[in-house]
Parts: C-alpha cells; sequence; structure tokens
C-alpha cells in the first residue's frame, strides 16, 4: 500500500504507517490468544451454567412424602410392568419389568451389556423418573417414602469402591452411629480381621494394635484419599463392612467383584451367604460363578425380564438364555455342579 501511494506519501508518514502496522500485528496475536483463554476458562462457567439448570430431586423441605419408622422390615420387593427412560428421547432402560422378590431371596441379575441390569438400581433409589409402573417395598409404593429414608434404608455396593481421605472408622461410620464392638464385628464379617481378636481389640485397641502388622486392627489407620493405601480386594471389603453396619434388610451389589481377584470374590460371596441369611440382595454379576448359588436368577436383554427363575431350572433347559450364557463362560459343567448342589440343598431346607 505504501508502494503504491509513493508519490502521495513523504518518508516521515510512510514510516509511522509501517510502525503501526507492526504492532499491529503484535496487537491481533495478543487479542487472539486472550481470546482463546477467556473462552477455555469460560467452560468452567457453562458447566456451573448446566448444573444450576438441572432440575433439582426433592429436598428434605419439599419433599411431601413420608419417613415411615423401621422400613423395611422383611425386605420384599416387587416390580410392576415399570418402564424408564433416561431422557425424553432416549430408548427405555426398561421396559414393562415385573417380578417379585420374597424375603430374605438372593437374586442375581444377568445380561449383556445395556441390558438394563443397572436401570434397576437406579429405578430402586429412584436416581430417574420413571415414566410407568411401581416399585413396591413391604407392601408400600416407594414414590410414598422420602427419599433421605429410602436411601438410608437400603444398602448398597458399587462397582467402583468409594472410600473417603480419613480414618477407618470415619469410612465405615461417618456419623458415629455404632460402638467400637459393631465396627469391628463388622471388620470380622468380612474377613479383615480374625473373630477371635474382636473383644481384645475393643477392650485395648492402642496396645493390640500397635505392634500388629494388620491396619485394620486399629480403627485410627489412615485411609487415603480413594483408599489409594490398600488393595482392591480391601477397598471392596471395607465397603462390604459399610454396609453391613446398618443391618438394613435390603442390599443392592453392582458388579462389586468385577475388578477383583477370584480369592476376594469368594470371600465376598462367603460373608454375603454366612452373615445376610434374612436380608434381600439384588447383585448384578459379572462373573455368573458369583451368583450360580444364588435362590432366584433374573436375566435382563433390551431392558425387558426374559427369564426369572432358580439357576439350575435355567441351566438345565437348553433353550434358555442362561443356559447359552454359562457355555459360553467356558465353565458349564463347574457351574451346572454348583446349581445343582444349591437346588438341592434348598430343596431339603423346604421339606
Amino acid at each position: 500500500m505504501i508502494i503504491a501511494r509513493a508519490p502521495y506519501l513523504d518518508a516521515g508518514l510512510a514510516g509511522i504507517l509501517l510502525s503501526n502496522a507492526f504492532s499491529f500485528t503484535e496487537t491481533a496475536q495478543w487479542i487472539i490468544k486472550v481470546f482463546s483463554g477467556v473462552e477455555l476458562l469460560m467452560s468452567s462457567v457453562e458447566r456451573i451454567k448446566e448444573y444450576i439448570e438441572v432440575p433439582l430431586e426433592f429436598s428434605k423441605s419439599n419433599d411431601s412424602a413420608t419417613s415411615p419408622v423401621d422400613w423395611p422390615q422383611t425386605g420384599e420387593i416387587e416390580f410392576k410392568n415399570l418402564s424408564l427412560r433416561y431422557s425424553p428421547h432416549s430408548s427405555k432402560a426398561l421396559d414393562n419389568v415385573s417380578f417379585k422378590v420374597r424375603t430374605g431371596t438372593k437374586v442375581g441379575i444377568v445380561g449383556r451389556t445395556g441390558a438394563g441390569k443397572s436401570s434397576i438400581i437406579a429405578a430402586i433409589y429412584r436416581l430417574s423418573d420413571w415414566e410407568s409402573g411401581t416399585i413396591i417395598i413391604d407392601n408400600k409404593d416407594i414414590k410414598c417414602v422420602s427419599l433421605e429414608c429410602l436411601r438410608n434404608s437400603i444398602s448398597c455396593i458399587p462397582q467402583n469402591p468409594t472410600l473417603f481421605d480419613g480414618t477407618i472408622r470415619s469410612n465405615l461410620d461417618p456419623y458415629n452411629q455404632y460402638s467400637d464392638k459393631q465396627v469391628f464385628d463388622a471388620l470380622a464379617k468380612v474377613g479383615l480381621i480374625e473373630r477371635n481378636e474382636v473383644l481384645c481389640l475393643v477392650t485395648n485397641q492402642q496396645q493390640s494394635s500397635s505392634f500388629s502388622p494388620n491396619k485394620f486392627n486399629d480403627l485410627n489407620s489412615v485411609v487415603r484419599s480413594g483408599g489409594s493405601n490398600l488393595s482392591q480386594g480391601q477397598r471392596q471389603l471395607l465397603c462390604l463392612a459399610r454396609s453391613m453396619l446398618g443391618s438394613r434388610k435390603i442390599m443392592l451389589i453392582d458388579e462389586a467383584t468385577a475388578s477383583i481377584d477370584y480369592i476376594s470374590d469368594a470371600k465376598i460371596q462367603k460373608t454375603i451367604r454366612e452373615t445376610m441369611e434374612n436380608t434381600t440382595i439384588l447383585t448384578i454379576a459379572h462373573r455368573l460363578r458369583s451368583v450360580i448359588d444364588y435362590n432366584k436368577i433374573l436375566v435382563m436383554d433390551m431392558g425387558r425380564v426374559k427369564e426369572y427363575d432358580h439357576p439350575y431350572n435355567l441351566i438345565s433347559d437348553k433353550n434358555t438364555i442362561f443356559h447359552h450364557l454359562c457355555e459360553q463362560s467356558g465353565d458349564f459343567e463347574k457351574l451346572f455342579d454348583l446349581a445343582k448342589a444349591s437346588f438341592d440343598r434348598e430343596k431339603q431346607t423346604t421339606y
């Protein structure tokens, strides 16, 4: 431009134009850099705005539902034609699901990915609104129970164990509702401490634990955020002990043994069978061996109940989905023997 206007410009004006052109380039680069930084930082504001606009659950102050005392007392669960969507335009996660779980029954929920297994737990905890149907626990529609009461009355062991930065006691009993003996009893039930050590630990905890290599002998032992100083099996057993402290009648287990070894898995399942005979348990199974000796197997597919019966009856029928799942596991004979042994024991108990 300066060259084109050279006949009309003197040297001083041309120099001023060149100086301004160079400074404009630097200013433009700086503006673009600042704008990019602001746009990046505004993503946090966008997230906050999005969460502010998310519809809130009923809080304690405006929840019109009741909070029954000592509920549930038996732990009987019944799904009646329940349908659930996670968003208005998505397909049904649960489609007209109906089944009944009697008191103290152990139910294994199996199915392929996306079959609707975890949605059953989400429905019981009322994490999403249902499209239709009802869930009845102890002859009471759970929508007539306050959220605080509902979620405090049902234990849940998630797939990923949740532990907080603190001590063993603060993770097991954050509200100081239980005595040391009750906490130690829960640890003993899951095998983290020896049963014969409970009385000694309660009466003289500091001296008994100061020289012990087992950190669970001391309730003040440090637990780092997420349980990073514990093994995966110890984290899961600690979460199981926390769930057992409340002595609740219903326990939900969401693939809690999916990421731990077979030995820890067997320890957890043994604890569940021996110490929770009167507890209604719904277990989302990652390993069929974990639930093959349960009272019932619920087979889900595309959000619908396909099969619901004793595992021995299902595995004996070559036309069932559960039979094919057991064959694909590569351990069919072992699963069949375990299911038959469980069926025989249940039959003897009945008669």
